[in-house]
C-alpha cells in the first residue's frame, strides 16, 4: 500500500513538472551562488581567479584591473598579480550545470580561448624580428596568420598586442620589405598590411615606419595594382599615415597614381570603409598641402564632383558628411566651383541635406552653398533660380532660427542676403520634390 502511495505521488510529482515546462518554464530556474560572478552577479562565461582565490568572470575582472584598480573587489586585499588564472574546475561545473538544465532553456557555454599572454607576444615578435632580418618570406607569412587569428579571437587580446607595440614591429617589417621590391615581395607585403588594418589606432612610431618613402611607393603601388583586399588595405593604411602629418601628405600628393588610385575607389568602390578612407585621406590632399589646388584640377578634372553629388542622393550618415568635406574642399577653387554649379543635382542634393543628416553636413552644404552663390554675383548663372525654387531661403531662415556654428551662422546670413533680391522672380517649391529635375545617370 505504502509503495503504491509513493509511486502516485511520484506521478504526481513528474506531471506537475511537465506541465510547468509545457507552459513555457515558468518556474524560475535559481543560478548556483558560486557559478554567479560577483561583480555582475551573472552566470560565469570565463571564470578566472585572482591571487586572493576569488573566482570572477574575466571580462568583468579585467574592466576592473583596467580601471586602474589594483585589489580585490570582495576582499579588498592588494593583489600579487594582475593576470587572471583561468578556473577550470567552476568552468567544467558550470558547463555540466548549464547541460543538466537544458530543458529551461539553458544552453551550454562554450570553452572559452586562453588569451594571449604579454610573454607569448613579445615571443612571436621575437620570432618576426629574426625571420624578417633573415627576409624568410614563409616565416614572416606564417607568424603573421598567427598574429592575425590571435587577434580575431577576442579583443582582450588586441588591447595586448597593441601594449606591446607589435604595430611598430610589423611597420617596421613592412618598410624593411617594401625597399627591396614591391613585386618579389607582394604576399608578405599583403599578409602584413591586411594585420596592420586589425590593430588602428597606430601608434607615432608605427606611423613614421609607414610613412618613409619606400613604404607610402609601395602603399601607392597596392592601390593601383593590388587585388581587392590589397587596395582596400593600402587606402585604410594610408589614412591613418597621411591624416595628421603635414609633410606625409605633401610626399603623398606628389607621388604619381595616388590620384587616380584613390578616385577608381570612389568610382568603383569595393567596401564602405574602404571608400570612407578614400574621402577622407581626399580631404587632407586638397586642403591641407599647398599644392592643394593642382590637386583639386586633376581631381576635378577626372570627374569626381559628379560622384560626389550623385553619392549624396543615396548615402550613409558618414559617407554623406565625408563626400560633402570633400565637395567644399573642391569649392574652394574656380574649377571646382564651376564644375559643381554645372552640376543640375548640386543645389537641390545641398537644400536637402541641410536638415537631414548631420550638424557637420550642414556646415559643409551652407559652406558650398554660398561658395557657388557668391561666385555668381560675379558671373551669371542659374545657381541663384535653382536653391529659390527648392526652398532654400526657407530652409537657411530655419537654421538660423534653430541655431548653429558662429562661421556656419555669418555665411548663412550672407546666403539670404545674396537670394533675398531675386524671391519675387522664382516660386518657391519644396525642396524633396526632384521630379522635374533631370539627373545625368
Amino acid at each position: 500500500m505504502i509503495s503504491t502511495w509513493r509511486r502516485r505521488r511520484a506521478a504526481r510529482h513528474a506531471e506537475k513538472q511537465q506541465q510547468e515546462r509545457d507552459n513555457g518554464g515558468d518556474m524560475e530556474l535559481a543560478i548556483p551562488k558560486d557559478f554567479r560572478c560577483p561583480i555582475s552577479l551573472d552566470l560565469m562565461k570565463d571564470p578566472v581567479t585572482l591571487s586572493t582565490g576569488i573566482t570572477y568572470d574575466r571580462e568583468n575582472i579585467e574592466k576592473w584591473i583596467e580601471s586602474g584598480n589594483v585589489t580585490c573587489p570582495i576582499t579588498n586585499q592588494v593583489l600579487r598579480s594582475l593576470e587572471p588564472i583561468p578556473n577550470h574546475t567552476i568552468r567544467k561545473m558550470i558547463q555540466d550545470w548549464c547541460v543538466e538544465n537544458r530543458s529551461y532553456g539553458i544552453e551550454r557555454i562554450p570553452t572559452p580561448r586562453i588569451p594571449v599572454s604579454s610573454v607569448e607576444v613579445l615571443e612571436i615578435q621575437a620570432k618576426f624580428t629574426v625571420v624578417c632580418k633573415r627576409r624568410d618570406q614563409v616565416g614572416c607569412r606564417n607568424l603573421v596568420a598567427k598574429i592575425k587569428t590571435l587577434l580575431k579571437e577576442s579583443e582582450r587580446n588586441k588591447r595586448c598586442f597593441l601594449d606591446n607595440g607589435t604595430a611598430s614591429v610589423l611597420s617596421a617589417a613592412f618598410e624593411e620589405f617594401s625597399r627591396v621590391s614591391f613585386r618579389v615581395n607582394a604576399v608578405v607585403l599583403e599578409e602584413i598590411l591586411s594585420s596592420l588594418t586589425l590593430i588602428f589606432p597606430l601608434d607615432g612610431e608605427a606611423k613614421s615606419y609607414l610613412g618613409s618613402a619606400a613604404s607610402v611607393d609601395c602603399l601607392v603601388w597596392f592601390l593601383n595594382g593590388g587585388d581587392l583586399s590589397g587596395r582596400k588595405n593600402a587606402v585604410l593604411v594610408l589614412k591613418e599615415v597621411v591624416s595628421s602629418d603635414q609633410r606625409k601628405l605633401e610626399a603623398l600628393s606628389a607621388i604619381e597614381g595616388v590620384t587616380e588610385g584613390l578616385f577608381k575607389l570612389i568610382k568603383e568602390p569595393i567596401c564602405p570603409s574602404a571608400t570612407k578612407a578614400s574621402l577622407v585621406t581626399i580631404y587632407h590632399m586638397i586642403t591641407s598641402t599647398p599644392t592643394n589646388v593642382k590637386a583639386i584640377v586633376k581631381f576635378v578634372d577626372m570627374g569626381l564632383v559628379s560622384l560626389l553629388i550623385e553619392m549624396l542622393v543615396d548615402s550613409d550618415k558618414s559617407i554623406c558628411e565625408k563626400s560633402l568635406a570633400v565637395l567644399d574642399g573642391i569649392c574652394s577653387c574656380d574649377q571646382g566651383r564651376k564644375k559643381a554649379s554645372d552640376h543640375s543635382l548640386t543645389v537641390p542634393v545641398l537644400v536637402k541635406k541641410m536638415h537631414r543628416v548631420s550638424d557637420m553636413a550642414t556646415k559643409f552644404s551652407v559652406s558650398i552653398l554660398w561658395k557657388i552663390c557668391k561666385a555668381e554675383k560675379r558671373q551669371e548663372g542659374g545657381v541663384v533660380p535653382v536653391a529659390l525654387q527648392v526652398g532654400a531661403f526657407q530652409k537657411i531662415l530655419l537654421l538660423l532660427q534653430i541655431g548653429c556654428g558662429e562661421r556656419t551662422k555669418e555665411k548663412a546670413s550672407e546666403l539670404l542676403k545674396l537670394l533675398n533680391p531675386y524671391r519675387q522672380r522664382f516660386e518657391c517649391i519644396d525642396s524633396s520634390d526632384f521630379k522635374d529635375l533631370k539627373r545625368p545617370f
